[in-house]
């Protein structure tokens, strides 16, 4: 078994491999004078079980073609079998047309790796499970469930704990995560009334006196997420806090999440943390090389990932 690293966040990479206790391979990932991508592995990865870990993430399109150029360089060089690890699926919520005309983008990556030489994919916390569906290869979906309930279960008096979806479409997730720690689920229902009007945030369920944990998969912007906390506060809550898996955190998210009324925001390193969020006082990184390492581990060795999560 090799690990190859992009640069889409090489400390990621660097924690699997010490899980792993197997260095990452040498491997050269740069550009030329026209920003074209060049890749050179300078280890023999003949005959090897090679794993690339490289997350899609901004600049989405340079880390998606480094991913795609490295698999068809260990591919080249006769690779036993590929695994394209994705900690973090880019172009996931183009999941599906939600107009006349418009691409289902996510598809369209999957093609693309699957082409490029990928045997199996690997990836974490996908925007929507059918995305799994979109390889023609095996395909595994982990979840960060267990990393993020091990930390509440750490922080938290379980008693007065209620998680809470911050739309309807992330029911499912947060009630599983629910189920695990036995907490009550609370729904908030986000409405515009009219174009151009603001939202209204409707809260199904009694929070009142709870310490709320908000349960998404990705942060981009981060409205939506402040705005369902100061709902929450407004209709009783001692405390929101919110535990995303991808901090996409794009513009000014690390801003708007610091003024907000979150007490804090947990994210996972799926993606690389800026340097803005590594010094915001409300905003802290969870490590998910564990996870990865041991499914990578598993996947190498023909052994069950899903019972990583029973």
């Amino acid at each position: 078994m090799k690990l190859v690293s992009g640069n889409s966040n090489r400390p990621l990479a660097e924690a699997i491999a010490a899980y792993l206790n197997s260095p990452l391979t040498k491997c050269i990932v740069r550009r030329f004078a026209d920003m074209e991508i060049f890749v050179e592995v300078q280890e023999n990865v003949r005959g090897e079980d090679i794993f690339i870990v490289q997350s899609t993430s901004f600049p989405a399109n340079d880390h998606l073609m480094e991913l795609l150029i490295l698999i068809d360089a260990v591919r080249r060089a006769s690779a036993r079998r590929i695994t394209a690890v994705l900690p973090y699926y880019g172009y996931a919520r183009q999941d599906r047309k939600p107009g006349p005309r418009t691409p289902i983008s996510a598809k369209l990556v999957a093609n693309l790796i699957t082409r490029a030489g990928a045997d199996r994919v690997l990836t974490l916390d996908l925007h929507a499970g059918q995305i799994q569906g979109f390889f023609d290869i095996p395909t595994d979906n982990l979840y960060s469930a267990p990393t993020i309930v091990k930390d509440i279960e750490q922080r938290f008096d379980l008693d007065k704990v209620m998680i809470v979806s911050p739309d309807v479409g992330g029911v499912v997730r947060a009630r599983g995560l629910a189920k695990r720690i036995g907490a009550p689920i609370s729904i908030v229902d986000k409405r515009r009334e009219r174009p151009g009007e603001s939202e209204v945030m409707n809260v199904v369920g009694d929070v009142t006196g709870y310490r709320c944990i908000l349960i998404d998969d990705i942060v981009d912007s981060g409205g939506t997420l402040c705005n369902a906390a100061d709902a929450l506060l407004e209709k009783g809550a001692t405390e929101v806090h919110a535990y995303i898996t991808h901090g996409v955190l794009s513009g000014g998210a690390v801003a708007r999440v610091t003024a907000s009324s979150l007490a804090s925001l947990v994210i996972t390193d799926s993606i690389l943390a800026t340097e803005a969020v590594r010094v915001a006082h409300n905003i802290r990184v969870l490590t998910v090389a564990d996870l990865l390492g041991e499914a990578i581990s598993r996947t190498s060795s023909e052994r069950s990932v899903s019972s990583l999560f029973h």
